[in-house]
């Protein structure tokens, strides 16, 4: 009989194999955590990129959020006249031409502008607002006008004038410098204190200019303090605020300092260079060639030896007379044994031993005595250190 063994199913054949789509699954499974981190990542990099903004800084700075910038008051103005912020006096000059009569000018850091520019601004006879100004300044838009003290910063001064707007807006905060002006020009002063006013006011009867002593109260920092957003916004009350905050001027050339010194000044140099030189040609001695000159007297090296023995010996020093001994024969003998002339003391010890056949311990007391060292005893010891020295010399030889 003849026995038939029936095929394995289908299935069976493919079961040990693994499903073409398998090695996907695996480098899926194994990328997908770190893709899903580096895309949160790039998702809340771009949100934090787009959410922060680059503002200027700088005091007053009609932009800027920092404690001692003003962007909260030209926010605040903005909400019923038009503010229009330039960094130059043309600037102004032409924002004054279209807004129209209803404005006001107001000035900050005005030290960066010319004398001229100054001159400019002040013939537009418009009312404008100085705020902490330069005697220029003053002499420019308010002659008379000077300054004739300081108050405290933090001090709080009530108006005590007749000024609409100083009244309305109450106490402020605007101790800073105070002014004066003769009774005939007409000024009005608020905000007495110590020898003047905080705030002052000339109208020529084509314009008014209102000088402010600080600019601390239009800060982002004191513009909520007692009446300060008040007196600001009295003080700009015009349909149109120009407010001048102008840039630093830039560098536009440099001289040297050949450049900078008078030219008289330059020409003096010539007779003096002259005078140096012949008082250089008058008291200069002229060196002639080097001439050999012979010694009047030979002196010896074993006088030289002798005489600082000599002198050893008056002083009592037979300490260093036996350390000049021992270096000495140091100095000799290292190179001698082959070895370095920094090597230490143990390694000479055992390489002179080895060469002379003495005890160890015996060159190592000679050599590097103890303290008290008893070769320097007296004269007689010192002699005995000398022969031994000696000795060891021969036996090297």
């Amino acid at each position: 009989m003849t026995a038939t063994v029936p095929p394995p199913p289908a299935t069976a054949a493919g079961a040990g194999r693994p499903p073409s789509g398998s090695a996907i699954a695996r480098l899926w499974r194994s990328v997908r955590v770190p893709l899903v981190l580096m895309t949160a990542l790039v998702v809340v990099a771009v949100l934090l990129s787009l959410g922060t903004e680059q503002y200027p800084e700088g005091y007053l700075e009609p932009e800027s959020v920092s404690p001692d910038g003003a962007r909260a008051l030209v926010r605040v103005l903005e909400q019923d006249r038009e503010v229009d912020v330039v960094r130059s006096s043309e600037d102004a000059e032409d924002a004054l031409a279209e807004a129209g009569e209803d404005s006001v000018l107001v000035v900050f850091l005005d030290h960066r502008l010319l004398p001229g520019e100054l001159d400019s601004l002040a013939a537009l006879e418009t009312d404008t607002v100085l705020v902490q100004p330069t005697l220029r300044s003053l002499e420019a838009f308010a002659p008379g006008v000077d300054v004739t003290g300081r108050a405290d910063p933090d001090e709080t001064l009530a108006p005590l004038c007749t000024m609409t707007e100083a009244v309305a807006a109450g106490d402020a905060e605007v101790g800073g410098e105070l002014y004066g002006a003769p009774e005939e020009s007409g000024a009005v002063g608020c905000y007495p204190a110590g020898s003047g006013e905080a705030l002052i006011r000339v109208d020529d009867g084509t314009s008014t200019t209102t000088v402010l002593g600080t600019g601390a109260p239009l800060t982002n920092t004191e513009l909520d303090v007692e009446g300060n957003a008040a007196l600001a916004l009295n003080l700009m009350a015009a349909e149109n605020v120009v407010w001048l905050r102008p840039d630093p001027p830039q560098q536009e050339g440099s001289a040297t300092l050949t450049e900078l010194v008078p030219a008289g000044l330059r020409w003096s140099l010539v007779p003096l260079v002259a005078a140096l030189g012949l008082l250089a040609l008058w008291r200069g001695r002229r060196m002639g060639p080097l001439v050999p000159e012979s010694l009047p007297v030979a002196v010896q090296a074993a006088e030289t030896t002798r005489g600082r023995a000599a002198l050893y010996r008056s002083r009592k020093a037979r300490d260093r007379a036996a350390l000049a001994m021992r270096t000495g024969f140091l100095d000799r003998t290292v190179p001698k044994l082959g070895l370095a002339a920094d090597a230490g003391e143990h390694a000479v010890v055992s390489a002179l031993a080895a060469r002379t056949g003495d005890d160890p311990a015996v060159l190592s007391a000679l050599l590097h005595p103890a303290d008290p060292d008893p070769f320097t005893a007296d004269d007689g010891a010192l002699v005995r250190l000398a022969d031994e020295l000696d000795a060891r010399s021969r036996r090297l030889r």
